[in-house]
């Protein structure tokens, strides 16, 4: 017993001490974390919220790919839609304004809406969702040609993100594909989808920044364009990106429903076909957010790399 208690009692500096026990310097280990800190109260802060959109998203996390699928192409249904119902106003503006011969505009037409309805419906349905892609991908190339929109800079930035939906939906169907041609040297399909979940991820916050950079400026704008730029920019980077992207779902469709309320305007109005454009791609950049929460956002982001270091 006195052994034991001779042990316990703590070594004087004068002593000899051959283990390092008593070693004063400071040590430059592990330390417990300051629930003081501003830094850690944040740290805590975004770990709440974290597992508050994991807890609320669960139940509708099995539905989100065919939801964020959805949306995201509702666009091009819409626009198909709307060709076939103003197909002889669309003729005489691609004949009087952009100057298309007579037959070269109906085969334009044509093509643009069986791309947008036979490539829409293979994406909901997940067949052959590569070509799909690259169809819808070639209809908002050519219609910002065909149009003359390609250099509008709101017609620029929305379509930019168009793009970055459509580029999540080809990321989330590379999670699931089977890796052919295993023995041939070549960038691994891991490696190809973090390059488009970064591309996706980067080109969906156009939008916002579209948002920000346009319209009549108050003080709740401020506010909103603040919070939302500071989640583009986490969005991008991917930092915390499923509760960013979440806080953007969330913003997008209150301002959409809001600012984009087509159907509280005349029929006849000029402005009712634009604000119906405008609502229908944003549902298409809510889609491709939808996507990154469920899919996550990728190997190439700052959450990916918390987990290794």
């Amino acid at each position: 017993m006195t052994s034991r208690i001779n042990i316990a009692r703590p070594v004087s500096a004068n002593m000899s001490d051959p283990h390092g026990f008593a070693n004063n310097r400071p040590s430059s280990g592990f330390r417990a974390a300051n629930p003081d800190d501003p830094l850690e109260k944040l740290r805590a802060f975004g770990t709440q919220v974290e597992d508050a959109v994991e807890i609320y998203v669960q139940p509708l996390k099995p539905h989100l790919p065919a939801i964020g699928r959805f949306l995201i192409v509702v666009t091009f249904y819409e626009d198909a839609l709307r060709i076939i119902t103003q197909w002889s106003d669309q003729l005489w503006y691609l004949q009087n304004y952009r100057h298309f011969y007579w037959g070269l505009s109906h085969l334009f037409l044509i093509f643009n809406v069986l791309t947008m309805l036979v490539a829409s419906t293979a994406v909901i349905m997940k067949r052959y969702t590569d070509n799909a892609v690259l169809g819808l991908l070639s209809v908002v190339i050519i219609q910002g040609f065909g149009y003359g929109l390609i250099f509008d800079l709101n017609f620029f930035l929305r379509n930019l993100s168009v793009i970055g939906g459509l580029v999540m939906v080809f990321s989330e169907s590379m999670i699931t594909k089977k890796k052919n041609f295993a023995g041939i040297p070549s960038i691994s399909e891991t490696d190809r989808k973090k390059y488009f979940l970064l591309a996706g991820r980067v080109l969906l916050i156009f939008l916002f920044l579209g948002f920000i950079i346009q319209g009549t400026w108050s003080i709740g704008r401020v506010f909103v364009s603040l919070f939302g730029l500071a989640a583009c920019i986490m969005v991008a980077v991917g930092f915390k990106a499923k509760w960013s992207a979440t806080f953007l779902v969330i913003v997008l469709s209150v301002f959409n429903v809001f600012v984009n309320n087509w159907w509280s305007v005349h029929p006849a109005h000029s402005q009712r076909d634009f604000l119906k454009y405008d609502f229908f791609q944003t549902l298409s950049i809510v889609g491709g957010l939808i996507l990154l929460v469920n899919i996550g956002p990728g190997g190439l982001s700052v959450d990916e790399k918390k987990k290794t270091y």
